[in-house]
């Protein structure tokens, strides 16, 4: 076996948003040389955390410090632009990393996939990695991308299609979904990870560090009560309370439920499809809090000798994505909100980024990796889409086509 590396290896963050990728990584240890993204908030964001000299927890040095900054849409980027100055046209990046925007495949958007111009920048990250050719790709999106339906109406189709891409150009790939939760964050966070090579080991995915009741000599997850009492008192220009009617029915609720949505009615349930509504749910303080959303209306809390309900501030919601306290976040409120949950979850990054400096220190492999077929969770949860399919598809039609 050759010798492993001592060197820091470096990678480059496509989709940079305002930062969680970069700030996963570089915990992991591992060097961003580049970030781009087309938003200028999320730039002037990068641009305004890199300046404050903002220190990398558990390591030395400052985020961002040797990131050259790229604001440019990903569908006119070039590697030229990414490659470090001086570098040569051989150069490799030792790991590209990115999240494509999920809203084509999120349960909270229109669920348009393809349709959405958004849903085909994944076209332009696997064109990058074939012009760059990486010793790794890791790529995160929502779990809704497991099942989404490519053009023959499949589902599953999606994911597949991105996997024989990255096939095509020599990678094979791993893919799992993962709880944030199980690796220490306060967030019950499930999403989509893959990570692919076509020259090195193809490791399996971090173990879990956390359980949900501290089995197996794992850790207790980390409730949502642990973290808002290691954080600072919320700013009262940040407090925002419920009023009127709604305000009533949110008093009432138990801790862990929420407002009901009008139920759909749909062709297995007569009786209507209910769930809570988004933005009128109580959250349970003593588990990790729900997946954080783009919205500016996230869940209630009651503290203890509060005298009435809270919405989590921004703060708080950052906090839960794993941010350190003192980034930087440009423009808006109503901004950070979205900044933030667009953000990849950074404890559960930060994980696979270890696995992955590991695996690239060790050098190449013998032999090209083959692929590994999908766990079965994931093959399952396809199998019950195509079910529901069959018997919903019809209404499901007539709905995506008045969005």
């Amino acid at each position: 076996m050759a010798p492993r590396s001592t060197r820091k290896p470096q990678v480059l963050s496509l989709f940079a948003g305002a930062g969680g990728f970069d700030i996963a990584l570089e915990r992991a240890g591992w060097d961003v040389v580049a970030a781009t993204d087309h938003a200028a908030d999320a730039m002037d964001t990068l641009r305004a955390s890199k300046a404050a000299g903002i220190p990398i927890k558990g390591r030395r040095g400052k985020h961002l410090a040797k990131t050259t900054l790229i604001e440019k849409d990903v569908a006119t980027l070039t590697a030229e632009e990414l490659r470090p100055r001086g570098a040569t046209a051989d150069w490799r990046p030792d790991l590209v990393a990115g999240g494509p925007p999920c809203q084509p495949w999120s349960s909270a958007g229109h669920q348009k996939g393809l349709r959405d111009s958004r849903g085909q920048l994944i076209a332009h990250m696997i064109r990058l990695v074939d012009d760059l050719r990486p010793r790794y790709v890791l790529f995160e999106n929502v779990r809704g991308l497991v099942t989404a339906v490519g053009p023959t109406g499949a589902p599953g189709e999606v994911l597949r299609s991105i996997q024989h891409d990255l096939l095509d150009q020599g990678y094979s790939s791993r893919v799992a979904t993962l709880n944030a939760a199980d690796y220490g964050a306060a967030q019950r966070r499930v999403r989509l990870y893959l990570i692919a090579t076509a020259d090195h080991e193809l490791p399996e995915f971090p173990e879990p560090t956390h359980h949900r009741h501290g089995e197996n000599g794992l850790k207790p997850w980390v409730s949502l009560g642990e973290l808002l009492d290691s954080l600072p008192p919320a700013p009262p220009d940040a407090v925002v309370r419920p009023t009127g009617l709604d305000g009533d029915a949110l008093r009432q609720l138990t801790p862990g439920t929420g407002l009901r949505t009008k139920g759909r009615v749909m062709n297995n349930r007569p009786s209507g499809q209910w769930g809570y509504r988004q933005d009128a749910f109580l959250a349970n303080l003593s588990l990790p809090s729900r997946t954080i959303r783009t919205a500016a209306t996230p869940d209630w809390i009651r503290l203890p000798g509060d005298h009435d309900l809270r919405r989590l501030t921004w703060q708080e919601c950052a906090a839960l994505q794993g941010f350190p306290r003192d980034w930087r976040f440009a423009g808006k409120n109503s901004n950070f909100f979205r900044h933030i949950g667009n953000a990849v979850q950074v404890d559960a990054v930060e994980a696979i980024g270890r696995t992955l400096l590991d695996a690239v220190r060790n050098g190449p492999a013998e032999t090209p990796p083959a692929m590994p077929p999908w766990p079965d969770y994931l093959t399952k949860r396809v199998r019950y889409t195509e079910a529901e399919h069959r018997v919903n598809g019809s209404l499901r039609t007539r709905i995506l086509a008045r969005q």
